[in-house]
């Protein structure tokens, strides 16, 4: 373990994708062996967080002379490799293209819904289109407005809880798992394919273009970040194996990643269970989760259990254990606390992107083992936190939702800590 180091705070100004970093922050902590991939000095990145992101790959890639299996790097998908949301962009689309079939019952869509939910879907989105075919929600705009508002808030439209029950928050969320849920009837490649329309009309859009889904005004653009892209092909050409880990439904996620060159054998979502070739309600679980209504997504600690079921083969209740130094990713990288729990684990860089969620940057900034990397959002950066990040009381999620200290690995609390990486 290296000496605890501090993240380097030099710029003032917000970093955008094509602002060049100022001369006094640009200086190398680490000089790249010549003969390893490089990352492109030309794309810039906060601070001498490239030097660092490099030293890793020297020392963990191929160059290194290591013998053994290859490292493993993981990335978020959601404003950690694009900007913007996928899974929103997608639903956008489908909305505005008549693409979700009216289930019997609102209610079999998940298990968490609650009986006003059912109500006000139902009261909005009517009973006239027969069972499995599609909801005129491009015309309706109701309908779409309450899909919409119960994404993006877990409520209705007139303010009441979309989901009760319980569930485990550091393992899933119910609106997260509903998205996959409104797509059942619908064959995987299908679901692909309005991805796929998706992406042509979001990368297409210009920059800062914003979209309206019934009343709901939403971003209307999606970017790959030029940063990420680089970083990806240069580990792979350093011998790493690359996934994407998104909580995003899979097939969602297998349009968009072949765009940084990941395929779909390397790209893990929430996965529906198929009956006859077409998507369920049902979703896979891990580990020891075996029910099927979403209760282990790749969310949180749901994400490190698919990590080390999908890539490291480890089964049953132990896939949700921090696993020993040889069954870890090298690289983690991520923008929220959704993925604190993943990018903690990587045993070389932990790459934060940062969007002020507490319990991540709370860990970045701490650095507790000298290698976190916090870097600002490469496009539309987040304005500096007014304040301290509540690390030291209520910074972390709890299992039962409520809030707690952030907690080192040796049980000790971090101290709140302020903005740097802006």
């Amino acid at each position: 373990m290296r000496k605890k180091t501090a993240i380097v705070a030099g710029l003032a100004a917000a970093v955008t994708l094509a602002a060049p970093l100022p001369a006094a922050t640009a200086a190398p902590a680490h000089t790249p062996r010549a003969h390893c991939p490089q990352l492109d000095v030309n794309i810039p990145w906060f601070g001498d967080n490239r030097a660092k992101l490099q030293k890793m790959i020297d020392e963990r890639g191929t160059c290194s002379g290591k013998r053994g299996p290859r490292p493993v790097a993981a990335f978020d998908w959601d404003n950690t490799v694009v900007k913007n949301d996928i899974t929103d962009a997608t639903l956008a689309w489908a909305l505005n293209h008549d693409k979700i079939l009216r289930p019997k019952s609102w209610r079999d869509t998940s298990k968490w819904l609650t009986p006003a939910a059912d109500r006000a879907l139902t009261e909005a989105c009517g009973t006239s289109v027969p069972v499995g075919r599609p909801l005129k929600t491009s015309a309706n705009a109701r309908c779409a407005d309450e899909i919409m508002e119960i994404r993006e808030k877990s409520r209705t439209m007139a303010g009441e809880p979309a989901f009760a029950g319980d569930w485990n928050h550091r393992r899933t969320v119910p609106a997260y798992a509903w998205i996959p849920q409104l797509f059942a009837g619908h064959t995987p490649a299908a679901l692909r394919s309005f991805a796929s329309q998706a992406r042509a009309e979001q990368l297409a859009a210009p920059v800062g273009r914003k979209q309206t889904v019934g009343t709901h005004t939403m971003a209307g653009y999606v970017r790959y970040y030029d940063q990420q892209k680089d970083l990806i092909r240069t580990l792979k050409a350093a011998g790493f194996d690359v996934y994407i880990v998104s909580a995003s439904s899979e097939p969602i996620a297998e349009a968009w990643s072949g765009g940084v060159g990941i395929d779909r054998k390397h790209t893990i979502g929430i996965r529906n269970i198929t009956e006859h070739g077409r998507l369920t309600t049902r979703i896979q679980g891990c580990g020891d989760v075996t029910t099927t209504g979403g209760e282990a997504l790749p969310y949180m600690d749901g994400k490190r259990c698919w990590i080390n079921q999908e890539i490291f083969k480890i089964k049953g209740k132990s896939a949700w254990q921090q696993q020993d130094f040889a069954h870890r990713i090298a690289l983690g990288a991520g923008d929220a606390d959704t993925d604190v729990t993943f990018v903690g684990d990587a045993t070389g860089a932990h790459l934060a992107i940062n969007r002020n969620k507490p319990e991540l940057m709370c860990r970045a900034y701490d650095n507790a083992d000298g290698r976190w990397v916090a870097n600002p959002m490469f496009i539309d950066p987040m304005p500096r936190k007014e304040g301290a990040y509540p690390c030291a009381t209520s910074g972390a999620t709890h299992e039962d939702g409520s809030r707690g200290p952030v907690l080192r690995n040796d049980g000790s609390v971090i101290a709140d800590q302020l903005d740097k990486a802006v």
